[in-house]
Parts: C-alpha cells; sequence; structure tokens
C-alpha cells in the first residue's frame, strides 16, 4: 500500500520523487507509514493523505471537525480500541456503526470493532490528526501515533475485560508449576499474545467462580467456542474469533505442559492454579484433555476443586436406610464394595468420602488411580501409569505386598483388574472400586461376563451402589408447583403419597444466574448382598429377578430416591426423569 500512495502522490503532482525517497528513507529507519512520514516532513497535508486513500479504496473522506458525535455512540467504542486503531465511531443507524478511520485497508480494526460492537461497520477516511483531536475530545486521552495499545486491547482482551468485571474474578490469579510460582502479570508481559493469554487466564477464574465442573474449548468449521458445564448442563460462555483458535490451543497446551507440535494424536496433562478470593488463597487443579478432530483440537479441561469435595457422608444425599447399609458394607474387614455409574456421576466423591471415613492411623489405606484427583492425608495414593506399564492390576499386586487394610482401584476396566479385586476380597482386604453400569442388580452381570465366575462374585462382593447426579433446586426462588395426581402416579408415587405430595421448581433468580437450580445432590440406589440374593447369583438368575429380589429385600431404586427427593423439595420432577427409569 506504502508504494501505491506515493506513485499517487506523485502522480497528482502533491510531491517530487527526491522527497518521496527521502521518506522512504526515514520509513526505513523508524518504520511505520509512507504517508505518514511526508506528512511529518511537511511535503504533504494529511488531509490530501486521507483524501488520496479515500478515493484510491472507495471509502468516504469526512472532516472530522465538522462533526458533533453522540456520547450514546462514543461508548460503543472503549477509549483503548479507539487509540490502538487510530478511530473514533461517527454515528449509528440502526444495526450500522460509521467509523471515522485513518487507515481504511485495516481489516482487523473493523473485524474487532464488529465483533465487540455487534454492528455492520462502515468505515470513513479522516486524518491522523483529526481523529487524534477527536480521540482527546470524546475520550480525554491523547492517541499513540504508532497506533500501539499499552493495554493490549482487542476483541479478546475486551472479551476478559467483561469477564474479570464479575467479582471475584481474574483479579489474583497464579499459575503454579512444579516449586516454582509464575504471576499471571508475569505471563503477560513475556507473552506476545496478551490478550489471549488474559483470556485463558480469566476463562480459567470464571469458571472456578460460577462453579464449572468442565471447561470446553470447541472448534468448528465456522465459529469456536467455549462453553461451561455447570450443576450437569453446559451453558455457552463466549465465541471468540476462529483465527484465534490455534493460539488458545497453544497457550492451554503449554500451561498443561503438551506437547505444542503434536496435533495428530490426543493428549493428557494437568494444570495447577492459585486463586486468591475472599481473603485466602485456594488451590485447584484442572485435568486437561486434548482430542484433535475434523476442524482443530478440542480442550476439555476438567476443575478439581478440593474445597467442593464433600467427605461427609451424611450430605452426599444418601437416604438414611441406604446410608446405614453402606456403612456397615465399608465396616466390614473384608469384601468388595462397588460404586457404579457414568462418568460425572460423583463415583470419585462417594468413595473418597467412605475412605475418609476410615482413615486413621491404625489403618493403611493405599489407592490407585487415574488420575489422583484429590490427595488426602493419610492415604497412600497411586497415580496409574499405563504408558509406563503401571495399571490398575500392576499397581493392585503391588498393593498386596505392602501390607494393606484398604485398598481402593479407581477402576475395574478388565478381567485382570477384576480377578485380583475378587482376591483380594476374599483373602481379608477391604477393597473399593468403581465400574461404568446402569443400576446395581445389573453390576453382577457386568463382572459376570468379564470372565468372573459367578460364585466368586458371590462370595467377594459385599455391596453395590449405583449413582447418578440431579441438579438442586436454588433455595433463593423455590417455589410449589403443583402436579396431577396422575402424573405423580405414572412416575411412581403411590396413590395416597400422591395426593400429599407437592413438587417444587425454581423460577430464577440473581443467586443461580436465572436457572433456577444450584448444586447437585445424588440418587442412589444401594443394593446389599444378603445370604438369599448371594445363592441367586450363583445359580445365576437374571438381572431381572435380581432385581426384584433387592427391592423385597428393601432396595431404593434410584427412581425411588429421585421421588424422596422430590417430595422433600430438592429437585424437580424433570431432573428424576432425565437421570431414572422406572
Amino acid at each position: 500500500m506504502a508504494a501505491r500512495i506515493g506513485e499517487r502522490l506523485l502522480e497528482d503532482g502533491h510531491v517530487t520523487q527526491v522527497r518521496i525517497d527521502e521518506a522512504l528513507r526515514c520509513q526505513k529507519t523508524a518504520g511505520g507509514k509512507l504517508g505518514s512520514h511526508l506528512v511529518q516532513l511537511g511535503f504533504v497535508r494529511d488531509d490530501e493523505v486521507a483524501s488520496l486513500l479515500g478515493r484510491q479504496y472507495r471509502v468516504p473522506f469526512i472532516d472530522l471537525g465538522r462533526f458533533d458525535v453522540e456520547a450514546d455512540v462514543i461508548k460503543l467504542l472503549p477509549a483503548a480500541t479507539a487509540r490502538k486503531y487510530e478511530t473514533v465511531p461517527v454515528s449509528r443507524t440502526g444495526a450500522a456503526l460509521t467509523i471515522a478511520i485513518s487507515d481504511p485497508t485495516n481489516v482487523f480494526a473493523v473485524d474487532d470493532i464488529e465483533f465487540m460492537t455487534g454492528c455492520h461497520v462502515e468505515p470513513v477516511v479522516a486524518t491522523q490528526a483529526a481523529i487524534a483531536a477527536a480521540v482527546e475530545r470524546y475520550y480525554g486521552g491523547r492517541l499513540n501515533r504508532t497506533g500501539a495499545s499499552d493495554l493490549g486491547e482487542s476483541h479478546l482482551a475486551l472479551a476478559a475485560k467483561a469477564l474479570e468485571e464479575i467479582p471475584g474474578i481474574g483479579k489474583d490469579l497464579e499459575v503454579i508449576e512444579e516449586m516454582e510460582e509464575v504471576d499471571v502479570t508475569a505471563l503477560e508481559t513475556q507473552s506476545g499474545e496478551t490478550p489471549v493469554v488474559r483470556l485463558v487466564n480469566v476463562v480459567l477464574a470464571s469458571a472456578i467462580q460460577k462453579g464449572a465442573s468442565d471447561i470446553h474449548f470447541e472448534p468448528y468449521e465456522r465459529e469456536y467456542r467455549i462453553r461451561f458445564r455447570i450443576d450437569g448442563s453446559l451453558y455457552g460462555i463466549m465465541e471468540p474469533p476462529l483465527k484465534y483458535r490455534d493460539t488458545i490451543t497453544s497457550r492451554l497446551k503449554v500451561m498443561a505442559k503438551l506437547d505444542i507440535a503434536e496435533r495428530r494424536l490426543p493428549q493428557d496433562g494437568r494444570i495447577k492454579l492459585r486463586l486468591n478470593a475472599d481473603g485466602g488463597a485456594k488451590e485447584i487443579d484442572f485435568r486437561v484433555s486434548c482430542l484433535p478432530t475434523l476442524h482443530g483440537e478440542k480442550i476439555v479441561l476438567r476443575l478439581l476443586d478440593r474445597s467442593q469435595l464433600m467427605l461427609d457422608m451424611t450430605r452426599l444425599g444418601l437416604e438414611a436406610e441406604s446410608l446405614n447399609r453402606f456403612e456397615e458394607a465399608i465396616r466390614r474387614p473384608w469384601g468388595l464394595v462397588l460404586v457404579t455409574g457414568p462418568t460425572g456421576s460423583g463415583k470419585t466423591n462417594t468413595l473418597y468420602s467412605a475412605i475418609s471415613r476410615l482413615n486413621t492411623p491404625a489403618t493403611n489405606i493405599m489407592t490407585a488411580e487415574d488420575p489422583v484427583e484429590f490427595n488426602i492425608a493419610g492415604v497412600n495414593q497411586v497415580q496409574t501409569r499405563e504408558n509406563v506399564g503401571l495399571t490398575f492390576a500392576v499397581a493392585l499386586r503391588a498393593f498386596l505386598r505392602q501390607d494393606p487394610n484398604i485398598v481402593l482401584v479407581g477402576e475395574i476396566r478388565d478381567f485382570e483388574t477384576a480377578e485380583i479385586a475378587i482376591k483380594a476380597a476374599l483373602t481379608g482386604h477391604l477393597v473399593l472400586s468403581t465400574l461404568h453400569t446402569n443400576d446395581a442388580p445389573g453390576t453382577i452381570h457386568r463382572l459376570v461376563n468379564m470372565g468372573i465366575e459367578s460364585f466368586l462374585v458371590a462370595s467377594a462382593v459385599s455391596l453395590i451402589c449405583a449413582q447418578r447426579l440431579v441438579r438442586r433446586i436454588c433455595t433463593g426462588c423455590l417455589e410449589e408447583e403443583p402436579a396431577p395426581i396422575p402424573v405423580l402416579e405414572r412416575i411412581g408415587f403411590g396413590v395416597d403419597e400422591a395426593s400429599t405430595v407437592v413438587p417444587r421448581r425454581g423460577v430464577g433468580c440473581e443467586r443461580c444466574n436465572g436457572r433456577g437450580y444450584r448444586g447437585r445432590i445424588g440418587l442412589y440406589e444401594v443394593m446389599a448382598m444378603t445370604d438369599r440374593f448371594r445363592e441367586m447369583v450363583r445359580l445365576g438368575a437374571s438381572t431381572a429377578d435380581l432385581r426384584r429380589r433387592a427391592i423385597e429385600e428393601g432396595m431404593l431404586t434410584l427412581r425411588a430416591s429421585g421421588l424422596r427427593k422430590i417430595a422433600a423439595g430438592l429437585t424437580s420432577i424433570e431432573e428424576v426423569l432425565k437421570e431414572t427409569v422406572q
């Protein structure tokens, strides 16, 4: 563009070749635009350069001195952006925003302003001097002639700034790496992409503040979006421009110490942060999973916030009879206790609550986990590493030579692990583990299908607990929502209960961000292995027969647990129907 400006000015007779050559020498030394150097040297007037640019790119030229811009229009564009791009808003008509700019070829400026204002931008050309005067007039500051922004403001930085306006967000966030701590401000100073660094840090801090369990960075063909999973549901947070996809991905991979050059294979890592809030500091771990997709790498961060870990079993949501059965099973000196459910159903929280209840100086507790989500004092925790051969089965074999009382296996995934867990439970050890099954009775046949003999399952298993998480109704906007008696009977309430139960719902308030729900509570199906039940397992009874027998012996099903919580006003009918079957 610089050469063309010189050529046009020369053609129009505004300057001579000697003067252009002198301006080119200044440009080579100091950088910047040729037109700016011609103006600074006094060879041409800035209105001549601006008018030429307007004609060349078919953009109108205006005299800003004749305009009086309304305050509402000025508020659409932050001062830092006006300084960075040498621009000022002029007028707004519907969804169209007219801006005066010194360089009409700056498509990045137009893209940024369209993103942050939500308007269709129509540029007009004005001189640098006129824009500088307008910025000082409307924003009360001097324009940086280099076009640089001290704040590094762009739509990314502005998005981060908007998130920072939420109380407690992004003010005191530190990235902890090994033994040293790195302050966020230092990271911003060191990075060439300060807005990206700032955005990522503030997104992480915002997720902590909002109580999110996961953060999704998702690339698609024409968009890039960030979502939070809060109380089990995903909510869109923002959509940065697609051109920043790779930069954000690289930043996250650097923080998680992953290979930024590897884009073909999945990778897993970990980020550890310290957030200073409410007068105290808390550490939060993020499990990072990077997965190559069709349009780029999708990154999911799982938040592991120790302050949200509930180790009091009485507060998990277990009904009294179910809690008594569970505690009786974990107090036994041997046996296998299994907690089942899908990913994200709170199995780890239940297991940690159990070992916290059993954790005493006289007890040797050993765990094999993938990954170790929370550190518990007094418990020997092992991180499995399949890439070096440290699998659940290998760790479990090693545990049996470490004089354990209680063994926790993060998950039974294969026959080898199941076989060792069963043998450990039969030889004087209490073993706790998880499985992915739909309900408690179905766990029996899952073990048998893995290759474990039914008589071993019957002898080793003490108790199976299936669970789900449902959203808890916000107590700040709780109100009654009576339902017809036939509807209540259809979902499982008895005739007498249906006439007295009054379901509740949350209408939405500031406390729950208008969602009507705040927090989650568990639904539990606790099946104890009685003598009669063990005999049925040995004889190969079907899952349906096992379920009927368990209900006869007092087992509350997941649906029954949900109905009790509906009656107590803790959750809604919709939540229970979403997570259970009758």
